[in-house]
């Protein structure tokens, strides 16, 4: 694995979430060029100046205001253009509204990308959209994939740390299905210090009540609903997961993480985006990972792809 490699990401709309990212990944050092592509060419020259004035405080990056034409010798294309959420509004209520502008955009990014370029959607719902975009682009699923639930698996990190009393660095635990209302926390394989969390729990002296499993995977679930109606998007959290993603893409990592991908059998789903652990490196996915579940909790994966695939099958595009 090579971890010197340094290289070019192009970002497609420089929105809070695009501007916060190409903002954490001047701070990563994982690359020497970001190009800020947004339909608001003077709001990407205004994120790109302020971003470059900062460069003397980072490892040498470029960073400057681009078109279409920028995306195609990217290592990396984060699309984060799209409509908004609003306060109060579902991700799946997004749809149709962003449907229509990645058919548009997405075939202007892909009309002569490079064949090894990975494209990386965030725009929710991201699971659809990354779809969408393996559909209208003809590239290798494995080349198109989405930011699935690294925030939402980092949320769950979170929260488990908060109720037991550790780093957050110390929990391993994984949230799986859709970047949405029926994502499913993975309880059977969450474990803190080698033992799993009702082994944990036995062990400490704090009294968690038998409903506590229920109360944290509600607060995971409802994170981005409760971060929206505060202070109207979420963008900090999510622009650190889009990091942690490009940083194993261009460093050819072979990193485990939840993004969203193209079923093909794993856990008997097919033909839907959703998340599970995936190998990520430089050509994207190199494996998706398929892991024993409870049977309540292979239940709810197949509950959240038949979510997805009833959207799918409402846009009528597969």
């Amino acid at each position: 694995m090579t971890t010197s490699i340094k290289g070019k990401v192009a970002i497609v709309g420089a929105g809070n979430v695009g501007a916060t990212t190409a903002f954490a990944l001047m701070n990563s050092g994982t690359v020497s060029e970001i190009a800020l592509i947004d339909i608001d060419r003077e709001k990407a020259e205004g994120e790109a100046m302020d971003l470059s004035h900062g460069g003397a405080f980072v490892e040498p990056v470029d960073v400057y205001v681009g078109d279409y034409e920028d995306c195609w010798d990217a290592d990396v294309v984060v699309i984060t253009a799209g409509a908004s959420q609003k306060p109060g509004e579902s991700r799946m209520e997004l749809l149709e509204r962003n449907v229509a502008i990645f058919e548009d955009m997405v075939p202007q990014i892909t009309e002569r990308i490079d064949p090894e370029t990975v494209l990386l959607v965030v725009t929710n719902p991201v699971d659809i959209l990354s779809y969408v975009t393996w559909d209208v682009s003809n590239l290798p699923h494995e080349r198109i994939i989405g930011s699935g639930t690294v925030l939402d698996t980092a949320r769950f990190k979170q929260v488990l740390s908060q109720q037991c009393d550790v780093a957050a660095q110390n929990v391993h635990a994984y949230v799986i299905g859709e970047h949405g209302d029926s994502e499913v926390p993975v309880w059977s394989s969450a474990h803190l210090a080698g033992m799993s969390f009702d082994d944990y729990c036995a062990s400490c002296r704090m009294e968690c009540g038998s409903d506590i499993k229920d109360e944290l995977s509600e607060k995971v679930a409802g994170a981005a609903y409760e971060i929206i109606e505060k202070k109207g998007a979420t963008n900090y959290a999510v622009a650190l997961a889009t990091t942690e993603i490009i940083d194993a893409i261009v460093r050819d990592e072979d990193a485990i993480l939840t993004v969203s991908t193209l079923m093909q059998g794993q856990h008997g789903l097919d033909d839907v985006y959703l998340s599970l652990p995936t190998v990520v490196n430089r050509r994207g996915v190199r494996q998706v990972l398929e892991y024993d579940l409870t049977d309540r909790e292979h239940e709810q994966l197949h509950a959240s792809a038949e979510t997805l695939q009833e959207r799918l099958d409402e846009l009528d595009i597969r």
